[in-house]
C-alpha cells in the first residue's frame, strides 16, 4: 500500500479538517457490487476503483499513473483492470503487470495503483484514506452474526447534505410525530421523556424509553397496553451509529446508519439491518420501507440552512429533546474538528 498524504483535487473540506476526517473507516460500497470489472466510488472527494482479483479485494485511487486515465472506464481481462487509454494491466495489490507497448521490457516499479486497506464486513467494503496503524477501527454492528437473526442490507441512499446533518437527523428523537407520519411515527404522541447520553470510548450511547412504536403504520400487532419501547443508539464518531430497537417478545431490530462523506456536500448513507422476527418478510419489503423512511429524512436534510453543522453551541438554540445533537457535536468538537462544517 502506497501512503500519499496530499489533499484530493477540488477538496470541499477545510485542510485540517480532511485529514482527521481521512484517518477513520467508512463504507464505499456495498460487497455485492463487487467484481472482477472496476467499478468507482468516491470518499472524502478522493475518486477510487474497487475491483477483485481472485479473493483479493483492491482499492485505489481512480487514476492510472501512467496518463492519468481513470481505470474505472476500463474492462477485466482475468488478471487484473485494463486501462482503456494503453492497455495497461493492473492486477494483485495494484501492481502493473502488463504493458502492451513495451511487452518485453521491465515494468518500472512506480508503475502501480495509490491502494487503501480495504475490509468486508456487514456486507459493505469499508476502506480508510490515512490509516494511522494497522487496526481496522470499523464501528460495531449489534447482533450481525448472532443465531437467529436475518442479516439485510439496504441499498445505498444519496443525500446531498453533509455527513454529519445526516447522522444528526438519524440520532433525533424528536421528529418521529413530525418527520415520519406516513411509516411510523404518531402525531399524537410527540411529548419526549428525558434521557441522558452516557460517553464511550467510540463517542456515546443513549437509551431511549418512550411509548412510540416502531412496527410501520398499517401494521397490526400484538403490543402488551403498557409496554415500553427502548431504542438503544450508539454512536461511533465520526458518522456511524446504530439503533437497536428492542420489541415485544424479545425482538430486537438493529439499524446501522453509516454516513459516507462523499464529500462535504454529498453523502453516500449505508444502512445493514439485523433482526429476529418477521424473517418471513420479502427483503424487498424491507427495502422499500426504509427507502420511504430515509427519504423523510432526506427531504428534511437537504433542507436545513445554514448549510453547514455547527459546532458551538452557542450558534443555535437548544431544547432539553437535543440532548443526542449535543453530545453529538461535544464529539465532533473533542475530536479537534472546525466549528463549521461548509457544505
Amino acid at each position: 500500500m502506497i501512503k500519499d498524504r496530499t489533499l484530493p483535487l477540488n477538496c470541499t473540506f477545510v485542510e485540517s479538517d480532511w485529514r482527521i476526517l481521512a484517518s477513520h473507516w467508512y463504507p464505499i460500497t456495498e460487497s455485492i457490487t463487487v467484481g472482477v470489472e472496476p467499478i468507482k466510488a468516491m470518499l472524502l472527494d478522493e475518486p477510487l476503483v474497487v475491483y477483485r482479483i481472485g479473493e483479493e479485494l483492491v482499492v485505489a485511487r481512480d487514476v492510472c499513473p501512467h496518463r492519468g486515465v481513470p481505470l474505472s472506464m476500463g474492462k477485466s481481462d482475468g488478471q487484473g483492470v485494463v486501462c482503456p487509454y494503453h492497455g495497461l494491466r493492473f492486477g494483485h495489490a495494484g501492481k502493473c503487470n502488463k504493458v502492451p507497448a513495451s511487452p518485453n521490457g521491465s515494468i518500472p516499479s512506480r508503475m502501480q495503483l495509490y491502494t487503501y486497506p480495504a475490509v468486508e464486513r456487514y456486507g459493505l467494503i469499508w476502506t480508510c484514506l490515512d490509516p494511522q496503524n494497522d487496526q481496522a477501527d470499523i464501528p460495531n454492528m449489534p447482533h450481525w452474526e448472532d443465531a437467529g437473526f436475518q442479516q439485510i442490507v439496504c441499498p445505498a441512499f444519496d443525500v446531498k447534505a453533509f455527513a454529519g446533518r445526516q447522522l444528526e437527523g438519524f440520532l433525533d428523537v424528536a421528529h418521529f410525530g413530525f418527520v415520519h407520519t406516513d411509516t411510523f411515527g404518531n402525531p399524537n404522541n410527540v411529548e419526549v421523556p428525558a434521557y441522558r447520553p452516557a460517553e464511550t470510548p467510540q463517542g456515546f450511547e443513549v437509551r431511549y424509553l418512550s411509548t412510540v412504536a416502531n412496527y410501520p403504520i398499517g401494521v397490526e400487532a400484538d403490543v402488551p397496553a403498557d409496554f415500553t419501547w427502548l431504542r438503544h443508539f450508539e454512536v461511533h464518531l465520526p458518522f456511524t451509529a446504530t439503533l437497536t430497537v428492542h420489541f415485544p417478545n424479545d425482538g430486537r431490530l438493529v439499524i446501522m446508519n453509516a454516513a459516507s462523506p462523499v464529500s462535504a456536500k454529498y453523502t453516500r448513507m449505508f444502512a445493514p439491518i439485523a433482526r429476529n422476527f418477521d424473517k418471513h418478510i420479502p427483503v424487498e419489503d424491507v427495502h422499500s420501507f426504509n427507502f420511504q423512511v430515509f427519504e423523510e429524512d432526506r427531504l428534511i436534510v437537504e433542507a436545513q440552512k445554514p448549510e453547514r453543522l455547527p459546532l458551538d453551541p452557542s450558534l443555535e438554540v437548544h431544547i432539553p429533546a437535543d440532548m443526542s445533537s449535543i453530545a453529538y457535536r461535544k464529539g465532533l468538537r473533542s475530536q479537534g474538528l472546525s466549528q463549521f462544517f461548509l457544505s
